[in-house]
């Protein structure tokens, strides 16, 4: 018996309408909601944004105080204290008493302040200078293609990481008068035994050839860097001039070498100015006075003699000293570029 064909079905008309009505009844209740939050009448609580800006900011102080307590309590705190001491006479045990501006008269008479100034300004005066230009000679080798070059430039920084008082130590033992190997090899060539370290006249100088051991290796490294960005083809074109090496040094290398130059002198000389753990370890200040700086002067007058109020003074000079020196450079650039305006403008007129 054959299989009727199975009945077409039509879809449900009253099925459909009740979803359509559904649909647009979900819809004209969506608008009525948005209009509504709209109107004037049901504006959002103007203390809500408010509530919520101040839990963001609680969450971010909770986060920042700690740093923000150990720069106050290792910086800002320190500093204001020690202002304020400069103006007393304090001997740290017993009660302070205001002397004002006393100590800062003190130190202008003082023979022993004017001595370590001119020791802290000859230091600085030999090697500074000497640092760069040792430096600068230094990477102008070592930018040359030359076999173990990477071994040469890591045997010239390696003393810059040692610390100023292993440094002080080795050379202690190197330098002794009496058991020291300097004066063992100097005694093979011939020459008399030298004091160094326990001279006057000789022990500032050996100091800065000590430092210059240690420090060439920043400039050589920051010079090095400058070195390789300059552009070869720049270079290139002043050798099918035919500049020499001198011109090419002079014309070329050193005008692109220049605001890092102005670096190091900064750098370098305030790195001279604070020298401390260099002279404590080897000299102490002495013999006679000859190394003693400002750092170690004020180290001496706040916990040796115990005068706190006098050597936060002498602080305080040294503190100004090194503002000015750090602003020299602003000034100068901020002149300069005024110049350069008015040169412009007049040029243009």
């Amino acid at each position: 018996m054959s299989r009727l064909p199975t009945p077409l079905t039509l879809p449900d008309n009253d099925h459909e309408h009740n979803a359509r009505n559904a649909r647009n009844a979900r819809t004209s209740n969506d608008n009525t909601r948005d209009a509504a939050s709209n109107t004037p009448g049901k504006r959002p609580r103007p203390g809500a944004p408010r509530r919520r800006l101040r839990g963001e900011s609680a969450t971010a102080w909770a986060f920042v105080s700690p740093s923000v307590l150990i720069i106050l309590g290792l910086s800002v705190v320190p500093v204001a204290w020690s202002l304020l001491l400069s103006f007393q006479a304090d001997d740290l045990v017993t009660p302070s008493r205001w002397v004002g501006l006393g100590n800062y008269r003190a130190l202008v008479r003082d023979p022993h302040f004017s001595q370590a100034v001119r020791n802290t300004l000859l230091y600085t005066a030999l090697y500074v200078p000497l640092s760069i230009g040792l430096g600068l000679l230094l990477a102008l080798v070592l930018n040359q293609r030359i076999r173990l070059v990477g071994v040469y430039r890591t045997l010239i920084f390696v003393p810059f990481v040692i610390s100023a008082t292993a440094q002080g130590v080795l050379f202690s033992f190197i330098l002794d008068p009496e058991f020291g190997a300097a004066n063992s090899v100097l005694h093979k060539l011939g020459i008399s035994a030298q004091g160094f370290l326990t001279d006057p006249g000789q022990a500032l100088l050996v100091l800065v050839a000590i430092s210059l051991w240690s420090g060439t290796g920043f400039c050589v490294v920051v010079t090095l860097a400058a070195l390789q960005d300059v552009p070869p083809s720049l270079i290139e074109a002043a050798r099918l001039d035919g500049a020499g090496l001198w011109h090419l040094l002079r014309h070329v290398i050193l005008p692109a070498l220049t605001p890092v130059i102005a670096f190091l002198l900064l750098w370098q000389t305030i790195n001279a100015l604070q020298v401390f753990d260099l002279v404590y370890v080897t000299t102490k200040g002495g013999p006679l006075g000859s190394t003693t700086v400002i750092v170690y002067f004020i180290w001496e007058q706040a916990f040796k003699n115990f005068t706190a109020g006098y050597g936060a003074a002498a602080a305080y000079a040294l503190a100004l000293a090194l503002l000015l020196i750090a602003a020299v450079p602003r000034v100068t650039r901020a002149v300069r570029g005024r110049r350069e305006n008015h040169r412009l403008e007049g040029a243009a007129r």
